[in-house]
């Protein structure tokens, strides 16, 4: 009886095997520039991502001063000297995940590879560095739109990731993330009484502090904000140079495109790089420049 119920046991641990999908193979980095962090049931694997959204740094209006503090930070990191986890925070739509995708295309033949991984599964990145410290590459872990609902206790997993577990840090490894939130975390105003004042020192409440914690694991803080007019326009003629569009120097057509470019930016109530973006394209489909 036993024997026959192992028998039968070992026929079906059999079969599962033959129905479960094989391993994945991890990418080959030689080839491929960057990769995803794919999660299906119980499997988890790294995915390479073989159409890459190339992003040219030097298309981007108005974020110089952000551009030239992530270049330099990105660039000691190819060259294997010190550098921070980066944290871009501000308005929506002003180049965040534009520039972390622009350097990947500025220093991938220098050895840089992109991984994309998706707030929920930040808790995996253990696994992920483990997969990727027997290369020779310098890896950036991309987590784009991060942040954490009242209630959600998953940036605990993070805080520790980033600057607070017992194993060292990868040294072949940063994570860059984009947030409109400064702390990633929503803030209340109800926060601010627990706030004291010892003589002429100011003490944060808990909950403050415990906000506070997790954005200051990362090493660089870069801020981003809302466009002013002029700024937008020259984002939407740098946009239809790169659409290939033509404007000449007349002052009329130039005033035309730049009145109908506030029109769209006034519909969608945000004057940004992204609502630059999209106009452009607009523009330069209908006008068949």
């Amino acid at each position: 009886m036993n024997e026959a119920f192992l028998h039968q046991l070992s026929r079906i641990a059999d079969a599962l095997e033959r129905i479960a999908p094989p391993a994945r193979a991890k990418p080959d980095f030689n080839v491929h520039v960057a990769a995803r962090w794919r999660v299906s049931g119980s499997h988890k694997f790294l995915e390479a991502v073989s159409h890459v959204h190339a992003m040219d740094a030097d298309w981007l209006v108005g974020v110089e001063a952000q551009h030239a503090l992530i270049d330099r930070n990105t660039l000691q990191f190819v060259e294997f000297k010190p550098a921070n986890n980066v944290l871009l925070t501000g308005s929506r739509g002003t180049g965040k995940s534009s520039l972390v995708k622009a350097m990947l295309s500025r220093y991938s033949d220098r050895g840089l590879r992109l991984i994309e991984v998706e707030k929920e599964h930040l808790s995996d990145l253990p696994d992920i560095v483990d997969q990727l410290a027997d290369t020779t590459h310098r890896f950036i872990v991309f987590c784009d739109d991060l942040s954490f609902d009242a209630g959600d206790g998953s940036y605990k997993a993070l805080k520790a990731i980033l600057d607070g577990s017992i194993s060292a840090a990868a040294p072949n490894v940063l994570l860059y993330a984009t947030s409109n939130r400064r702390h990633l975390l929503p803030e209340y105003f109800h926060e601010n009484e627990e706030t004291k004042y010892v003589g002429e020192e100011v003490h944060f409440g808990e909950s403050v502090e415990e906000k506070v914690s997790l954005s200051e694991r990362f090493g660089l803080w870069i801020s981003f904000y809302p466009f002013a007019q002029d700024e937008y326009l020259s984002a939407v003629f740098s946009w239809i140079k790169q659409l290939g569009g033509a404007v000449s120097d007349d002052a009329v057509e130039r005033a035309t495109i730049e009145r109908d470019a506030l029109q769209w930016a006034l519909q969608r109530g945000s004057r940004s790089g992204r609502v630059a973006y999209q106009f452009a394209r607009d523009f330069v489909g209908r006008s068949g420049a």
